[in-house]
């Protein structure tokens, strides 16, 4: 999905990494760059909903959405913008250093 820079509200789908720090989940949009947490995996998707919107909002109101979400690597798109695509997760291991 994408967002449009006009006063037009639209949906936006994004990919999201699911974390358990000890007793805390985390939701982590790399889109975004954006995180929350909760008790549960429910408070923390409730959260990171909540924050994603302000964020958005927040953007929106000082007129910075483009060249933030330019930074973050969205793609321009008629009169919004395409999130970046996550096409997967894997483990990585960084060799010891000396």
């Amino acid at each position: 999905s994408w967002v449009y820079m006009s006063k037009a509200r639209a949906d936006i789908t994004l990919s999201v990494t699911l974390l358990k720090e000890g007793e805390q989940f985390i939701v982590y949009s790399p889109a975004l760059d954006l995180s929350a947490c909760g008790k549960t995996l429910e408070e923390a998707r409730r959260r990171f909903g909540e924050a994603a919107m302000l964020f958005i909002e927040e953007l929106h109101k000082k007129g910075t959405l483009e060249e933030v979400f330019g930074g973050l690597g969205w793609r321009k798109k008629d009169s919004g913008f395409v999130p970046p695509l996550v096409v997967g997760q894997e483990n990585y291991t960084i060799p010891a250093y000396a």
